[in-house]
């Protein structure tokens, strides 16, 4: 399975800290709202991110937030605790090396595939991870709270379904962004940047 090459591939030289993927100064910041269980967010992180994290990421023009929005997994503790997962790799700079780890193997929605031992088989690809330390992360409240407040955010931004997203000049204010099709980013994300500059 080369997958996982492809994934270190893309990723590869790119600072990541927490949720975030990118230069920590980049000018633009894209917050991505997703349940690592919808379909659809499957599509878009295998399809389309790869040419934006290539065009604009890779080129520290971009940085892009990784955010959980509950809406293809049904039972709201296996949510969290996938969700959670993800963050607990993210304290070892590997949330995105887990994130797309988990699309590129997802299975059938609503076939209760997320079990433990599935999370688990994913962290044990992500090259560099302690495991140990994973697995006491994941029991570290504080990742729930961040969960949670990825919801109050959702919500008061009006997100509804997952991928949907929030785009804006870094640490300025953030807005909803409906893309229409792929180069729908590349046109935000330059308009952004000429307001920078």
């Amino acid at each position: 399975m080369n997958d996982n090459n492809e994934i270190s591939a893309l990723l590869a030289d790119i600072p990541q800290s927490a949720n975030a993927l990118g230069q920590p100064a980049a000018p633009v910041t894209l917050a991505y709202f997703a349940d690592l269980q919808c379909p659809y967010c499957r599509d878009f992180s295998l399809e389309v991110l790869p040419s934006i994290i290539e065009r604009w990421v890779q080129t520290g023009k971009l940085r892009i937030e990784s955010h959980a929005l509950q809406t293809a997994t049904h039972e709201p503790e296996v949510f969290m605790a996938q969700q959670v997962a993800a963050l607990a790799a993210g304290r070892q700079d590997k949330a995105w090396h887990f994130i797309e780890t988990f699309y590129a193997e997802q299975g059938e929605e609503g076939s209760g595939y997320v079990t433990d031992a599935y999370l688990r088989g994913i962290a044990s690809q992500l090259t560099g991870l302690d495991l140990a330390r994973w697995t006491s992360d994941r029991r570290d409240p504080e990742l729930a709270n961040e969960i949670a407040g990825d919801a109050r955010a959702a919500e008061n931004a009006g997100l509804t379904g997952t991928p949907s997203f929030l785009i804006g000049a870094s640490g300025g204010t953030m807005n909803g962004f409906s893309p229409s099709d792929p180069t729908s980013f590349d046109v935000a994300i330059e308009g952004l940047l000429k307001g920078a500059a």
